[in-house]
């Protein structure tokens, strides 16, 4: 049975007259949009890219084309057409689709020459700081090693100065093109990297680079209220760009020892007090040592071992904000070791005072205290 087939210039969508480019152009549109890498398992749009590449090859041939528009289908058939395959007449992608395809499917496009400028890399420096310097902040002095434009051959990478000549082996298009079953297909050129240029005569200092590594010092600049992990940005820092590419970032990434006292939460500060039974019974007020200066601690009557007391503004800074986070002290209560007898006397009368209202009602301080000294 056999099944007609659609007209080439409806398929393409362009008039019986189109021009060459307007036929490239049609085809591009209609490849992009039914090629089946961009619609997987779709049976229909995969008929419909055949089609498209089918007609674009006759109408892309003169000599075909004239048949075509002859005969139609009819004067084509028997000739070697395609068999079976949309590019059996070997349709140059690369020339169709250009840099966009290329990206598409991993393959080079169009002959684009290649541009030696790159941007430097982004460098990595590990800082180390004490616990106070993440809270107050710091000013410092730190060396790295990163490329430099080379002072010899100013970035030319050229002993002479003259620069890089044109590559031979690509002649400067940065890709060697070759043909691959139906497809022509571009690999990035070996002898030149892709510049489509090469330095005939490299300077001795940077080998051809134009860069060469030195060590500098910076001035860091760490803001209050940092923590670990903090990472901050020195823009124009890091490598130098090739051939006068603009230069890398740098990266400052901290890390902050531990403190023997105080432990951080986020912006709040955390330490633990040991306080004495009188204390906690009877209530107490006293200072600590806190990160910024002395802390009032006041201990209510009747404050329980592991009660947290919470002193609004006295922890550490927001990262470029205004306000601070808070302190929370962790009282324990600490029970002697060892006592005289008076002293145990006393705290035996004390515990057969307690009536039913503060009497704990499990095992608590005094009755701890009862068995810690029989």
């Amino acid at each position: 049975m056999n099944v007609s087939k659609a007209d080439y210039y409806a398929v393409l969508g362009v008039s019986r007259d189109a021009t060459d480019q307007e036929l490239k152009s049609a085809y591009r549109k209609q490849a992009l949009k039914y090629h089946p890498d961009r619609n997987p398992g779709d049976r229909v749009a995969e008929e419909k890219f055949k089609e498209a590449s089918e007609a674009y090859q006759v109408l892309s041939d003169t000599d075909k084309r004239a048949v075509y528009d002859r005969y139609g289908h009819a004067g084509l058939s028997g000739s070697g057409g395609f068999a079976g395959s949309p590019f059996a007449g070997g349709v140059d992608i690369g020339d169709i689709f250009g840099d966009l395809f290329g990206e598409m499917f991993n393959m080079a496009g169009g002959s684009r020459r290649g541009s030696r400028q790159q941007r430097g890399d982004d460098l990595r420096f590990d800082l180390a700081i004490d616990f106070e310097d993440a809270v107050f902040g710091k000013e410092t002095e730190v060396k790295i090693r990163r490329l430099e434009t080379c002072v010899s051959c100013k970035g030319q990478g050229s002993a002479s100065g003259r620069g890089p000549t044109i590559c031979s082996q690509c002649q400067g298009r940065g890709q060697i093109r070759y043909q691959q079953g139906f497809f022509s297909v571009a690999r990035t050129c070996g002898a030149c990297g892709g510049t489509g240029s090469v330095i005939g005569d490299p300077c001795a200092t940077c080998r051809g680079e134009g860069r060469a590594a030195a060590e500098v010092k910076l001035h860091v600049k760490v803001p209050p209220g940092v923590e670990e992990g903090t990472r901050i940005r020195y823009t124009g820092e890091g490598d130098a760009g090739r051939a006068g590419g603009p230069k890398g970032d740098l990266y400052i990434v901290l890390s902050v020892r531990p403190h023997d006292f105080f432990e951080r939460q986020g912006h709040d500060l955390y330490c633990i007090v040991p306080i004495s039974f009188p204390q906690a019974a009877l209530g107490a007020e006293f200072q600590i040592d806190g990160i910024d200066g002395p802390v009032s601690i006041k201990i209510p009557e009747g404050t329980q071992s592991g009660k947290e007391l919470r002193v609004r503004g006295r922890g550490v800074p927001y990262l470029n904000e205004k306000g601070h986070g808070d302190l929370v002290v962790k009282v324990m209560v600490q029970i002697p070791r060892k006592l005289s007898r008076a002293q145990r006397e006393l705290v035996a009368k004390l515990a057969e005072s307690l009536t039913a209202d503060n009497k704990p009602s499990s095992p608590g301080l005094i009755e701890k205290m009862k068995d810690l000294f029989g």
